[in-house]
């Protein structure tokens, strides 16, 4: 079993050697660490990333010395990889970094909705119903383009908007079939994403729904626990064991990784 989503203090989550550490004693075969990554040109994402120390455009290579440090000593494989935030506007952008930094592989995610983090409730709070539901309609449009640019390996939690209660429940069947043609057709594989099944939200990306017309239509999946703290690898990991043994689904391995790349 390969985690293929945690994040290390190279962006918002814990030490690198610890998450190292409760993978290997979790169980897994190799992590990957896929920390939050952004190179949009907007001055706002800018201020944004600084402020909140999401710096990987700038410390990736600070950081792969150190997983190239951890992996000596490692009962674990180690992949250098990064999340990084996608607009279809910044396309050109996000490909002359990813191929600059040759990362293991790349993570895609839509975080970004109306010039706001889709994770700030207060943001979508007081709009109407028909501003909402449009909103989701264009993070579903987002999505499909990042599965279309085949500038990743992994789309990240393909569903992310319902982890806002003002956003949940627009998802629709059509909303679904659009992403199920844009990864059959796309070499970028979705994950299951068990971020915030234990927590508040309760539930795996893609929500049962949506895994449902995945699963319905061959589309593979891999693994991501989107862990930010050592202690949660372990029971996240179960979880989607779970869920994958009741499914008959085995996560694919991605192809090209290298371990003492």
């Amino acid at each position: 079993m390969y985690d293929y989503h945690a994040h290390t203090n190279y962006s918002d989550g814990a030490f690198l050697r610890w998450m190292v550490e409760a993978a290997a004693d979790a169980g897994l075969d190799g992590i990957g660490f896929a920390d939050h990554c952004n190179v949009s040109p907007e001055p706002n994402a800018e201020r944004h990333k600084r402020a909140f120390g999401f710096n990987l455009d700038l410390t990736y290579e600070r950081r792969r010395e150190a997983i190239e440090a951890v992996r000596e000593n490692a009962a674990v494989e180690v992949y250098d990889a990064a999340e990084m935030d996608y607009d279809p506007d910044h396309e050109t952008p996000i490909a002359e970094f990813l191929d600059d930094a040759g990362f293991d592989y790349a993570v895609g995610s839509v975080h970004d909705l109306d010039g706001a983090n889709v994770h700030v409730r207060s943001h979508f709070a007081d709009k109407p119903a028909s501003e909402r539901r449009a909103l989701v309609d264009r993070y579903f449009e987002k999505l499909v383009a990042l599965v279309e640019s085949e500038l990743f390996a992994i789309a990240a939690h393909p569903d992310l908007i319902e982890r806002n209660p003002h956003l949940r429940g627009f998802a629709t069947e059509d909303h679904y079939a659009a992403v199920v043609d844009a990864f059959r057709d796309s070499r970028t594989v979705p994950e299951v994403n068990a971020g915030r099944l234990l927590d508040d939200y309760g539930e795996f990306h893609p929500a049962p729904a949506f895994l449902d017309r995945l699963v319905d239509a061959g589309v593979e999946v891999t693994v991501g626990t989107d862990s930010h703290e050592p202690d949660e690898i372990a029971p996240r990991l179960r979880e989607i064991e779970t869920e994958l043994d009741r499914r008959g689904v085995e996560p694919v391995r991605l192809d090209g990784i290298v371990a003492d790349a």
